[in-house]
């Protein structure tokens, strides 16, 4: 019998994200791909609940998916700066509890309305990819 490959591969999207897997068939280098804008969720999601600073959007990433999402920081960044742009969430320079300086991240109410949105569309494809890979009674 094989033992479950522990598979990992870091997205376009900057997101490393860890399965297992038992086949012979998987290749352990193939990247996993999430569609489009998914991080930019997930970072209004963290935000959600307060305030907090990009380190901090990263562990919240982590822990609430299990380790599975392990965000890298060249594409958190970046994806940071478009919500900002886009009115999505705002910034401001503050320190953090260890005494560094640290840009911290809120949600605006246009970020509100486009988190409630996204989620809406997230659960409706959540939905019909479960329907479609379902097996048949």
């Amino acid at each position: 019998m094989l033992a479950p490959r522990r598979r990992h591969g870091l997205t376009s999207t900057g997101v490393r994200v860890y399965t297992d897997r038992m086949s012979t068939v998987d290749d352990p280098r193939e990247k996993l791909e999430f569609l489009q804008g998914t991080l930019e969720v997930l970072i209004l999601r963290s935000l959600q609940l307060g305030p907090n600073h990009a380190y901090g959007v990263t562990q919240f990433l982590e822990r609430q998916s299990g380790d599975e999402f392990l965000v890298d920081n060249g594409s958190l960044y970046p994806a940071l700066q478009r919500l900002v742009q886009r009115g999505s969430i705002t910034a401001q320079w503050k320190t953090s509890p260890n005494g560094r300086r640290a840009r911290y991240y809120r949600l605006s109410p246009a970020g509100r309305k486009q988190l409630v949105a996204a989620t809406s569309r997230w659960q409706r494809f959540v939905q019909a990819m479960g329907r479609i890979l379902a097996e048949e009674a």
